[in-house]
Formats: C-alpha cells, structure tokens, sequence
C-alpha cells in the first residue's frame, strides 16, 4: 500500500510540474531572471503550493500517526548550519544555469527530453559524493578544533 500510494504522489507531482510548466527551463529560467524578463507565473505555482500544503501539514499533524508508517519521521535539526547553507547555494547555481531541479529533470524523461540525462548523471553523482564530502569537511573541522 505504501509504494502504491508513493506511486499515486509521485504521479500527481509529475502532472502538477508538467501542468504549471515548471518542466519548461524557459519559463524556470524566465523566474529566476529577477532584474531581466521576470516571468510572474511560477510565483503563482509555488504560492498555490503553498496554500494547499501549509494547511494539509498541519492537519496531517493532528493525526495520531501517518497512514503507512507506525510515526511520522520529522526532521531533528531546526538550526542552520554550513552544510545546509551551502548545499543550497549549490542546488540555486545548479537550478540557475539549466532551469532544471530534480523533480522536474525526471518529469521530463517523460517527455523523452533525454537531454536532461546528464544532468541527472551529475545530480545523482552529487548525491553520491555529498556523504564523503561532509564526513571528510567535518573530521577536518575536528582536527583544526583541537589544534586550537
């Protein structure tokens, strides 16, 4: 029951990208081109988004637990760190120079768009190295603290 309802989001997500045209790097691009042609739309996306999640959330948190796992899973840093900081510095430079973020690079393939597989390659290489990149900054970090 729990893939096939991941199935069902997963979909729904893919539609939702395709039919807001959030799959067009043109109009991606056109968004983040603040002091240039700035395309509104995508705004409009992200704040009907918004106006359906924020209320679902919080209804979906007055619930004793989720509806396929025994507790819900939240997340136990609420600080902002380096890491976090800089992987979205990285992940805004990455979605600037192609218009492309993960969900909707693979939307695309749907498409048969098969020039976004590279993007993917890179994307899941970052992904990949993201685990060796922290564990080897932060026994870096370590060593310099006792340094000093």
């Amino acid at each position: 029951m729990k893939n096939l309802l991941a199935l069902l989001a997963g979909g729904l997500f893919g539609a939702g990208l395709a039919m807001s045209g959030m799959t067009d790097t043109t109009k991606v691009i056109g968004f983040l081109d603040v002091f240039g042609g700035w395309d509104l739309t995508l705004a409009l996306v992200m704040v009907g988004a918004l106006l359906v999640t924020v209320p679902g959330y919080y209804w979906i948190l007055q619930q004793p637990r989720p509806a396929c796992e025994t507790r819900f899973h939240m997340p136990a840093k609420a600080s902002l760190d380096s890491p976090l900081v800089l992987g979205a510095a990285l992940f805004g430079i990455g979605w600037g120079l192609v218009g492309y973020c993960p969900g909707p690079s693979i939307a695309v393939l749907g498409y048969g768009n098969w020039q976004v597989v590279p993007f993917l390659m890179m994307l899941l290489l970052g992904g990949w190295l993201a685990g060796p990149v922290r564990t080897a900054l932060e026994s870096g970090i370590k060593v310099d603290q006792q340094r000093a």
